[in-house]
């Protein structure tokens, strides 16, 4: 095995082809392959000089830097060679640039950059999620282009990592990569002058900055690195020189990485040095030829040139003095390092003695004995151990004393200099005074202006450097933040595509459920039909299919727009039936409503709630008119109904309290009425489920107070439902109460609440004219099966849909109404005959259609396609055909009514004529019997 100069190569030696030292990897492939690329880059090496190679893109980021160090309160500037690794973004650091192992790297792809002014000339930070790191340069333009030349590498690595990957959505119609790459025209920070003496491959040739120690640049906490390069360096130098001999071997050493959270001095990248002998002897001659030449660029850089261009024999004495003092320093440093390499030489042949002797034992006695005598060794090592701890506590207790004793005296040193201080001042101040006194006053007043006059100029000129530097941070800082911002943006619309993607798989998989569950509902309603095994299979199908919960499920993985059981104004998302085999038809319920709210969500959903989000100040309009119609967002409802109201009802001041205290002090005749409404007003909502509940005192208040209002209807079933939808988006009880005397008394025709209803009946009788027209076919079959719609569709108009409808829906027809007026229940009444019309003309049996219809409307989802069928597909509907309905049909209702009561009126004359005979005649027939 050959070890010393052929186990390694300088990183640096031909920039183009290194090859990274990953801490986390092992080290011998990196050695290995920098040592081929030497070989492959030698010719460059002719005159013993480390030159560039002619690149077709660019340079390789590298050069010194010094590294503030922090090891407890000791921060030491250390010299470190700084190296950029390209295919990982990552900025490897070095003691030397002969150097074979990095000390550590810097992340940089989630790094920012930053430069303060008052750290000094030429600091700046590297900011990791981890840690910072404080670099500082040999001067401003070195550190101008180095941050300059990391931010553009990190954007450029950034850029190329976060492309979108192929084929992963259809959704994203333009490539996110495509969006991304564009060259910010922007040019915040002018590219900066590649500073040659500081930075690239000239650097590398140049020797290390010194410090004022020899062991200050050494890393304490990197010894296995260190003692690998040390080596390697000195087995270099001695291959030079003839010396063939191994000095030692370090392969078999491994790297202990340390936590990189905790505030070290280095971050440790320690590797073991792997050896590669080469395959032929001239490619051998010629590594040690580079060798040589690494070692004397190393040692003695740029010695022949300066003693050439000294002609002074006293210069050239100078010169080679330096030269002498920096290879004493270097012996130091080295002389330590072996001297810690002998210690362990002695330790580990110890400890082969013994295990020598341990092997070589001819009977169990003496080697019972060995481990013995191991025994008591160890025993004695262990009181000396534990004497050395409580010399050391007592130590520690003593130079505790001792630094608390020296801090007194320092404290009362520093209160002797402040004395002395002052007294000098004082001193100071009346030699002055002396001074100015017996001088002449006109110098004086030359002398104190002239002196002021250069301070000024001074303080100008250090306050003109201190704008500079400011400018130039401010424009770094700027580009910094506007590329940081760059890279977010094409994060965040990654994340975007992404979702959207989940979504409308999440929706797809909702929809499959769906199905499922629909074809296990039908099974279901074919159970007596089936064989017992098979019935026995649906109904385990059916009870597994039920214990699934939306909840649950949304708990466990990642869900982007869970069913909650609830929804913003209290109602419940998914129906709670009583009866059993309605309860698989509530879960597809559940599945519907989720996948199109998952549908809905990024493509409706919120370019409809960016609309609204522009709308300023309301006011009549057609694209008002067109929003409402699409349904108003949650945030936005209650501000939108009450402009409606109060565009339509003039408040009186304190009409409402007065109300209240009227109904205080006289109780209506309605009290009685409402009071038994109170607990069946939306049982399907959490905040009037229960007697004593929040809202149940308010709605009973809106109600007393409107039955006040309007003498004339009082109170009549169905107000109740009126005013707690209004009180649960507007939550205020004034704000309800007028939007329900809006409802009565502005949108709904006269008399339709009234003993009567004949308004009413007369809308059901125009409603069935519409159906007639707009659906023939249902109506015929309707006809067929003698259905008559108006027992289902009379509850629709008199309540506005309330407890039809889910609530999403509900609240959306409601939003076109309170604007448009009841034309819109005409409209969605027929767009949900509509909506089912294929599922009701398949059932062909009254009872069965009467049941179908009784829950039907509550198995509606999706309200963009309901939307789009009242407002679109049942066009043209003009208000003028429906007053004109509704003006011929109150003609024939009336004329009927009074009919009826002619009838009436002639059936009770005709009983009273009747009623005196019947007296008499029974009256006879008692006489008789007694």
């Amino acid at each position: 095995m050959k070890k010393g100069p052929e186990s390694g190569a300088c990183p640096l030696a031909a920039p183009d082809n290194v090859v990274e030292s990953n801490p986390d990897n092992n080290s011998s492939n990196g050695a290995a392959a920098k040592e081929d690329n030497i070989l492959s880059s030698s010719g460059e090496l002719e005159n013993t000089q480390l030159k560039p190679s002619r690149e077709t893109s660019r340079k390789k980021l590298c050069g010194y830097l010094n590294k503030l160090g922090i090891k407890g309160p000791i921060k030491t500037w250390k010299s470190r060679w700084f190296f950029y690794d390209e295919t990982k973004c990552h900025l490897l650091y070095y003691r030397t640039a002969q150097d074979i192992n990095p000390l550590g790297s810097i992340d940089l792809s989630s790094a920012s950059f930053d430069c303060k002014v008052e750290n000094g000339e030429g600091v700046f930070e590297i900011r990791t999620p981890s840690r910072v790191f404080t670099l500082k340069a040999i001067s401003k333009q070195a550190m101008m282009y180095w941050l300059q030349q990391l931010q553009m590498r990190r954007w450029e690595f950034c850029n190329t990592q976060s492309r979108f990957p192929v084929g992963s959505s259809q959704l994203v119609h333009e490539p996110l990569a495509s969006r991304t790459n564009v060259v910010d025209s922007e040019d915040f920070l002018p590219p900066v002058k590649t500073p040659t003496e500081a930075v690239g491959l000239k650097a590398a040739s140049l020797p290390a900055p010194q410090t004022s120690t020899a062991l200050q640049n050494i890393s304490l906490k990197h010894p296995w690195t260190e003692i690998q390069n040390t080596v390697y360096n000195i087995c270099g130098s001695k291959q030079l020189w003839g010396n063939n001999g191994n000095v030692f071997s370090f392969s078999e050493f491994q790297e202990h990485t340390e936590n990189p959270d905790e505030q070290e001095e280095e971050v440790e990248a320690g590797c073991a040095v792997k050896e590669q002998i080469p395959e032929h002897g001239k490619m051998e001659s010629r590594l040690n030829w580079v060798r040589k030449a690494k070692w004397m660029n190393s040692g003695f850089p740029g010695l022949p040139e300066e003693l050439s261009r000294e002609t002074n024999p006293v210069d050239k004495v100078s010169v080679l003095q330096q030269q002498i003092l920096t290879l004493t320093e270097e012996v130091k440093s080295q002389k330590e390092l072996v001297k810690l390499l002998h210690k362990a030489l002695e330790a580990a042949q110890q400890e082969k003695r013994i295990s020598s002797m341990y092997l070589t034992a001819a009977e169990d006695k003496d080697r019972l004995e060995l481990v013995r005598h191991k025994v008591r060794q160890i025993t004695d090592l262990s009181s000396r151990l534990e004497a050395l701890e409580q010399d050391k506590k007592k130590l520690e207790q003593m130079l505790t004393l001792r630094d608390s004793h020296i801090q007194e005296l320092k404290e009362h040193v520093q209160l002797l200099m402040e004395k002395n201080h002052a007294k000098q001042e004082v001193i100071m101040a009346l030699t002055e005074q002396m001074a100015q006194e017996l001088s002449d006053p006109l110098q004086e007043a030359n002398t104190i202006t002239a002196e002021t006059l250069y301070k000024q100029q001074e303080k100008i000129e250090h306050l003109k450097d201190d704008i500079d530097a400011y400018k130039t941070q401010n424009q770094f800082l700027n580009s910094e933040i506007h590329q940081v911002t760059r890279l977010w943006t094409s994060v965040a619309e990654n994340e975007k595509a992404l979702l959207m993607k989940c979504a409308c798989l999440q929706a797809r998989n909702c929809q499959m459920e769906s199905k499922y569950l629909t074809v296990l509902r039908k099974l279901q309603e074919a159970l007596p039909g089936l064989p017992s095994s098979h019935a026995e299979l649906v109904r385990n199908l059916i009870q597994e299919a039920l214990q699934w919960d939306v909840k649950e499920e949304a708990e466990e993985g990642f869900n982007l727009n869970p069913v909650s059981e609830y929804d913003e104004y209290g109602f419940m998302t998914v129906p709670d039936y009583e009866v059993e085999d309605w309860k698989l038809l509530a879960k597809i319920q559940a599945l519907e409503i989720k996948s199109n709210n998952l549908r809905s969500q990024e493509v409706v959903e919120k370019p409809l709630r960016d609309r609204w989000n522009s709308v300023g100040e309301l006011s009549p309009s057609a694209e008002l008119k067109s929003l409402i119609r699409c349904g108003i967002p949650v945030e936005h409802r209650q501000r939108v109904w009450r402009w409606i109201v109060n565009r339509h009802c003039s408040r009186l001041s304190d009409h409402y309290q007065r109300l209240l205290k009227q109904s205080k002090s006289t109780e209506h005749p309605a009290c009685r009425q409402i009071e038994l409404d109170l607990p069946r007003t939306l049982t399907n909502n959490k905040y009037f489920s229960s007697p004593t509940s929040q809202l149940i005192p308010k709605l009973r208040r809106v109600l007393l107070a409107f039955s006040w209002h309007n003498p004339a209807i009082g109170y009549c079933q169905g107000l109740n439902r009126l005013a707690a939808v209004a009180l649960l988006v507007l939550e205020d009880e004034e704000s309800a109460f007028w939007c329900l005397v809006h409802i009565v008394e502005n949108l709904m025709p006269a008399d339709y609440y009234s003993d009567t209803l004949i308004t009413s009946q007369v809308d059901q009788r125009v409603f069935k004219d519409f159906l007639s027209e707009k659906l023939p076919r249902l109506m015929a079959h309707f006809e067929q099966y003698r259905i008559d719609v108006s027992l289902i569709t009379f509850n629709w108009f008199l309540v506005a849909f309330v407890d039809s409808l889910v609530s999403d829906i509900l609240l959306r027809v409601w939003d076109a109404f309170l604007y448009e007026g009841t034309k819109v229940i005409f409209r969605y009444a027929l767009a949900i005959f509509k909506y089912n019309e294929e599922e009701i003309l398949r059932i062909h049996d009254s009872v069965e259609i009467y049941q179908y219809l009784r829950f039907f409307t509550r198995m509606i989802t999706d309200g963009r396609k309901l939307m789009n069928i009242a407002f679109n597909d049942l066009n043209p509907f003009p208000m003028k055909l429906l007053r004109n309905r509704r003006s011929m049909h109150r003609e024939e209702l009336e004329a009927e009514l009074c009919e009826l009561e002619q009838i009436k009126a002639a059936y009770v004359k005709e009983r009273a004529e009747q009623g005196p005979q019947d007296l008499k005649e029974v009256g006879s027939e008692e006489e008789e019997e007694m």
